[in-house]
Order: structure tokens, then C-alpha cells, then sequence
């Protein structure tokens, strides 16, 4: 046999033995196109909001991130810059149509500027009480008002209640409309506000909330609105000597998402994410609920203040006095939109 059958042998015999060594070294893998998957790349979430962990909103933020982190085995990475960590009340809007930031959660005011019906919390006396408001979040109009901001790159995904507003003063008992010519109030900005006091006789002032008790104190303003905590947290108690439990309006927030951010998960993933919202909403609104309660009884207890609990004739006196705001507001906010809320009252 001539010397180049034998290198040819020898070469065979080579490759031969890499193809064994090969084989024993995967363990009896398959081959490659028929591998297991590789494992699904980890999602961020930042969620941004603008108040301390304590509070309802920051509470439910957090229970959110453990129920989406948990159920998806890791899958997301939840994020949760509290307090304005991230972004201010001007950015965060900003931020998330850039999506630079994957969930907000904005009182809902702020949403004013890109669809006029969300004033429809403003709106006086409109839920008898928190029930009725969370009985129209959940219904087809809210769900409809809330992912309305489609066409501006934002999907809402979940109303989170701060709770009902009341009012409080230095001068005098608030029990019937009349009650209020002459005084002034500390309000948010917004059209609405104005025109609830103006339709009453009173006077507003737009004021930024870490000013209120000062000028409370000075008495640059005899009153103002707000919710049972906020009330009790601001030590309202000690410049306010009446308080009027009146279920007149809401200070809630909107969950936010970022419409490129939504796209790029699978349905699959929407529905846990979707579902892991509603259970935090859940949440949210237990807390808001126990707080505002725990607030109101300290308030109560600590009898520096009087306070009178409007009756259903007094409520529909002040329904009454605000006719002109609904009908100034009605096509703003849309009829049809009104009338499904007004039913969450029976």
C-alpha cells in the first residue's frame, strides 16, 4: 500500500475519533436546531410616581411589582422609583410618552389637556360616595374614559381612589349652599373648581398643597377641600374650625403605560400584567378606604373640630345650585359620560 492510502487511512481514522469525542461530550444533545428554547430575555418596568411609599398609591405600586415579578417566575423586573425620584408632576407624562419610563400613576387632573371629559372628577356633587365613584371606574364608560389616550402614545390601565373631597373652614358651619357667599377656598387649578365656588357665592384661590396651611393659618384663604387624610396628615384641625362631610368631588389617579411599551408584549403577557393590575387595584383601594376612615375617626376624636355630615335633602340642595357648572361642563365632559356616572348612584 503506497504512502499517501495510508495518510488517507490515518486522516479517516482522525476525524472518526473527533466525531466520537464530539458525541460524548454533548451527553446525546440533539442537534441544534432542535434545542430547547433559550430563555426569555428579562422585561424592565420602571414605575414612576410622585408620593412616599407609605401612602396608598405607593403601597399598591409596591404590591404590583411583587404579584408581577412573582407570577411571571421572573420574567419582569418591576422597578418603583417613589417620591419623584425619576420624574416631577411636569416630566413624568412626558417621560412615559418617550418611554423612558414604563408605568405613572398622575392624578387624574393632569390628564385634563389631552381629553377634557377626565374633569368629570371635578365635577360637584356628581358620586354620592366612594362606592358610587369606584362603581363607575369599573364600568364600560370609565374603562372607555380611561383608554381614551390611545392616539397620544398612553393606555390607562387602572383608576387608583385617593378618596372623596370635603370642605373645611374658619368662619361657620357649611350646611346649605348659602352657607358659603363671601368666603374664599384654596383650590387645584382647574375650570371646574372655580366654577363650583363661584356658582356658591365663594371665592377661590389656586394654590400649590405645601402652601395650604399657611395661608390656612394667615388667613389668606377661610377654606379649603380635600380628603379625610390629607385633612388629618396636614393638621388642618388646627387652623379649620368646621368641616362639612360632603362627598363633593375626588382626588383619584391613573395608572399609565406607554403604548410601544404594550405593543411589544405578548398577549400573554398583557393578560398577566393585566391581571396582576386589577389584583393591585384592588389593593389600592382597601388602603385608600381603611386610611381615609382611620383619618376621619382621629378627626372626629380629637374634637377640635365640628363637623357636620351633609343630609340627602342637604346634598340635593347643593345638586341644585349646581346647575349652572353642569351645564357649562356637559359638553366637555360629554352627556352620555354624565349619565353613566349619575346611575353609579343608585
Amino acid at each position: 500500500m503506497s504512502k499517501n492510502w495510508w495518510r488517507i487511512l490515518l486522516v479517516a481514522a482522525l476525524g472518526a475519533a473527533l466525531v466520537f469525542a464530539a458525541a460524548a461530550c454533548s451527553g446525546g444533545q440533539k442537534p441544534a436546531g432542535q434545542q430547547p428554547a433559550e430563555e426569555k430575555k428579562q422585561i424592565a418596568v420602571k414605575f414612576s410616581h410622585v408620593v412616599a411609599e407609605g401612602t396608598p398609591k405607593g403601597q399598591a405600586a409596591l404590591k404590583f411589582k411583587e404579584l408581577l415579578e412573582s407570577k411571571s417566575n421572573g420574567q419582569f423586573k418591576v422597578e418603583v422609583y417613589p417620591s419623584s425620584q425619576l420624574y416631577g408632576d411636569k416630566e413624568e407624562l412626558e417621560a412615559l410618552q418617550a418611554n423612558n419610563v414604563q408605568l405613572i400613576a398622575p392624578s387624574v387632573t393632569k390628564l385634563v389637556g389631552f381629553n377634557p371629559a377626565f374633569q368629570i372628577v371635578d365635577l360637584p356633587f356628581l358620586f354620592k360616595d366612594d362606592q358610587a365613584a369606584y362603581k363607575f371606574h369599573d364600568s364600560e364608560a370609565g374603562q372607555k374614559l380611561l383608554k381614551s389616550l390611545e392616539s397620544k402614545g398612553i393606555i390607562g390601565l387602572a383608576w387608583w381612589p385617593n378618596g372623596s373631597k370635603h370642605f373645611t373652614n374658619s368662619k361657620r358651619p357649611l350646611k346649605k349652599p348659602e352657607d358659603f357667599k363671601g368666603l374664599k377656598f384654596r383650590t387645584q387649578s382647574g375650570g371646574v373648581l372655580d366654577d363650583q365656588f363661584k356658582a356658591l357665592g365663594a371665592g377661590s384661590q389656586t394654590m400649590a398643597f405645601g402652601e395650604v396651611y399657611q395661608a390656612l393659618q394667615n388667613k389668606t384663604v377661610d377654606g379649603q377641600e380635600n380628603t379625610f387624610n390629607n385633612i388629618d396628615t396636614q393638621k388642618y384641625e388646627e387652623v379649620q374650625k368646621y368641616m362639612t362631610v360632603s362627598y363633593h368631588g375626588r382626588i383619584d389617579y391613573a395608572v399609565l403605560t406607554n403604548t410601544k411599551f404594550w405593543n411589544s408584549l405578548t398577549p400573554e403577557q398583557q393578560k398577566l400584567f393585566t391581571e396582576c393590575m386589577k389584583e393591585a387595584t384592588e389593593y389600592e383601594r382597601k388602603l385608600a378606604d381603611e386610611l381615609n376612615q382611620k383619618s376621619y375617626e382621629k378627626l372626629k376624636n380629637s374634637g377640635k373640630m365640628e363637623i357636620y355630615v351633609l343630609t340627602d335633602a342637604d346634598r340635593e340642595a347643593f345638586v341644585k345650585a349646581m346647575q349652572p357648572v353642569y351645564e357649562k361642563y356637559a359638553d366637555k365632559i360629554g352627556k352620555d359620560l354624565l349619565e353613566a356616572a349619575r346611575k353609579c348612584n343608585q
